[in-house]
């Protein structure tokens, strides 16, 4: 028997991010900029899109993407959870 997943939430520390864009390259559905570097994305992508998310989360250079739901371990930016 195989455990449901969680929903995949994200939270993307605007402050960090540096738009360097390997979000938006990782997983285009999800990721998007609006004008040159203002950064739009989906809080709670659809479950089909969670491997490209947990991608663009472990390919952000700041540590920006912060992952609930993952089903694999992916980076979190230093002081997440505290």
């Amino acid at each position: 028997m195989q455990t449901p997943s969680r929903p995949l939430r994200l939270v993307v520390d605007l402050n960090r991010c540096q738009s360097y864009g390997q979000c938006v390259f990782a997983a285009p559905t999800v990721f998007r900029f609006r004008g040159e570097e203002s950064l739009e994305y989906d809080y709670t992508p659809d479950d089909g899109a969670r491997r490209e998310v947990e991608r663009a989360a472990a390919a952000c250079p700041v540590q920006a993407i912060t992952l609930s739901g993952a089903t694999e371990a992916a980076p979190l930016p230093s002081g997440a959870g505290r």
